[in-house]
């Protein structure tokens, strides 16, 4: 074997190699991590504008407009009153750090997520300086995974604007039908929460037929399950139940 060919030389050579190429792809992601934080911020707002009717999902409206008629305002979960922002807020990470988190109990967990955050995001539309609707973030177990979504509700605070679910892991087909839009078009009208504010939502394997009644999710009971019991959480008195309260009777 010749000098030029020795081991050493190759050894150096790919070491270079592999340095030249990590430096090229940390600089990329350094520079094209604002652009993907910008399109996650967008795709967020457009599920916001979906699951409130305000766009479709095949829309070419410009997400940015609409979304100045949302007013975006943060919520302490315990009290139901308006906070300001959190530094570094992120609900994920607030949710499992014990110093901004609440653990539930067996009991309290009806959308089987073990802690929650104490703050959470919510979006309000207003229309003549009058509530329009409100737009709350939900989460909560299926089968294989946590789903992620918004469940948009009427200025009557008990009749359901829309749906939308953006993010799972569920089983195309069966558990992964929470996408479906012909599903999720059987949601706005209905009827979640009584005139008291305590959630009615039933997902029925018969036809739905009550004003508060969705269909089951056909083959897929324990994402079914998951829907209901993460709709009755958040709407209920551990999750924005006391923010709903106050908003009912005025007072924000």
């Amino acid at each position: 074997m010749s000098s030029k060919e020795s081991p050493t030389k190759t050894i150096v050579v790919a070491l270079l190699l592999s340095l030249v190429c990590s430096v090229v792809v940390s600089t990329a992601a350094i520079k094209l991590k604002p652009i993907q934080q910008k399109n996650k911020e967008l795709d967020k707002k457009r599920n916001i504008l979906v699951s409130a009717g305000m766009m479709d999902e095949k829309s070419s409206d410009s997400v940015e407009d609409l979304f100045s008629q949302v007013e975006s305002k943060f919520v302490d979960l315990a009290t139901g009153e308006f906070v300001a922002e959190p530094a570094g807020f992120d609900q994920r990470a607030f949710a499992k750090d014990s110093a901004t988190n609440l653990s539930l109990t067996a009991e309290q967990d009806l959308g089987g997520i073990g802690t929650r955050s104490q703050i959470a995001n919510v979006y309000i539309v207003k229309k003549d300086g009058q509530l329009d609707s409100l737009i709350l973030p939900i989460h909560g177990k299926g089968l294989f995974s946590t789903l992620y979504g918004f469940i948009a509700l009427d200025k009557d605070l008990k009749t359901v604007k829309g749906l939308k679910y953006y993010e799972h892991g569920e089983t195309p087909g069966l558990g992964g039908e929470v996408e479906n839009q012909n599903w999720l078009a059987k949601w706005p009208g209905k009827q979640v929460l009584d005139a008291s504010g305590k959630p009615i939502l039933a997902l029925t394997k018969t036809p739905a037929d009550d004003a508060n009644e969705v269909d089951a999710l056909s083959g897929a009971t324990w994402t079914t399950n998951g829907v209901e019991g993460m709709v009755h959480f958040w709407l209920g008195e551990n999750g924005f139940g006391p923010f709903l309260d106050k908003v009912r009777a005025g007072e924000i």
